[in-house]
């Protein structure tokens, strides 16, 4: 708590933040970054494995791989959420389950599972991407701002 609205408590508040203080939990930091770590990685790593199971196996090209890899791991995703099983690697992993194609695609599939006893319209439909939503929004907001500022950057002669 910043040191302003620590002056504007009363003295039993004061007095209570410092007992909250002292019985708090104190979270493994380097523990938690060291997972998310591991995690993050044997995801992405695995990411790259399916990729190179399809240009290797399949009459794909490196690049025209990628699409196919984010389907799978969204599959793979959505599929590990329902079973139940995302949201117990998630409580381990922290950080390092919301790789982003993987954490998006648990993000929505929880939100449409939640629901579904709302229906499939006002249930799933309607609540679907509300966690997601912002994630969308703001993606593509800065996508935007990017391509106008290489755009810009472009007709000035600077790319």
């Amino acid at each position: 708590m910043s040191d302003k609205k620590k002056k504007n408590l009363t003295p039993t508040q004061q007095e209570y933040q410092k007992f909250a203080s002292a019985r708090e939990i104190k979270r493994p930091v380097l523990k938690n970054c060291i997972k998310a770590f591991l995690v993050g990685g044997s995801i992405c790593m695995f990411g790259q494995l399916i990729q190179t199971f399809y240009y290797t196996f399949f009459d794909f090209t490196e690049k025209t791989a990628g699409d196919p890899t984010v389907a799978t791991l969204i599959f793979i995703s959505v599929l590990l959420t329902g079973f139940g099983v995302y949201d117990t690697f998630g409580q381990f992993a922290g950080a390092g389950s919301a790789v982003p194609v993987t954490g998006f695609a648990n993000s929505v599939a929880s939100a449409a599972i939640e629901h579904r006893s709302e229906g499939y319209v006002l249930g799933v439909g309607g609540n679907m991407f509300k966690l997601a939503g912002s994630v969308i929004v703001f993606g593509t907001v800065a996508a935007f701002v990017i391509a106008l500022i290489r755009t810009l950057l472009t007709q000035l002669g600077g790319l």
